[in-house]
């Protein structure tokens, strides 16, 4: 399958995925999203709307988002860049300090990315103001 393709079906869920759940808030029962859509959707956020040459124009910083279902991720801000990494086994992730972090199920991180739910609602370590920059800046301003 090409790249393109797989990209292709890959968005499409992710907009199936957000568009039921968007559905599930307007009849006033949301449903927890399904485990394997959530983690994937973590990971398409955050590499693909996050991740690029986009110069971040504050201190360096490094975000970690964390999975209950058991995997991670960080998103490192630099004038060089932003740059995610994908963790997907437990006990796979660096021993180096992040931060801030973001902790949650994969559903509830993926809604919160998406802005569907408070960043509030998940637990939240470190300094929330990087979070706070990073959930307000417009890469293509």
């Amino acid at each position: 399958m090409s790249w393109f393709i797989a990209h292709c079906r890959r968005f499409g869920a992710s907009f199936i995925r957000d568009s039921a759940y968007d559905g599930q808030i307007t009849t006033g029962a949301p449903q927890p999203l399904p485990e394997e859509a959530a983690l994937d959707g973590v990971d398409e956020f955050l590499s693909t709307c996050c991740a690029g040459p986009y110069t971040w124009p504050y201190e360096p910083a490094v975000v970690g988002y964390h999975a209950t279902e058991g995997q991670s991720w960080r998103l490192s801000l630099s004038a060089d860049g932003v740059r995610a990494t994908h963790f997907p086994e437990p006990g796979t992730e660096p021993g180096t300090a992040v931060d801030a972090s973001l902790r949650g199920t994969a559903g509830e991180l993926v809604l919160a990315l998406y802005s569907r739910v408070p960043v509030d609602s998940l637990k939240l370590d470190g300094d929330r103001r990087i979070l706070d920059l990073l959930l307000e800046r417009d890469p293509d301003a």
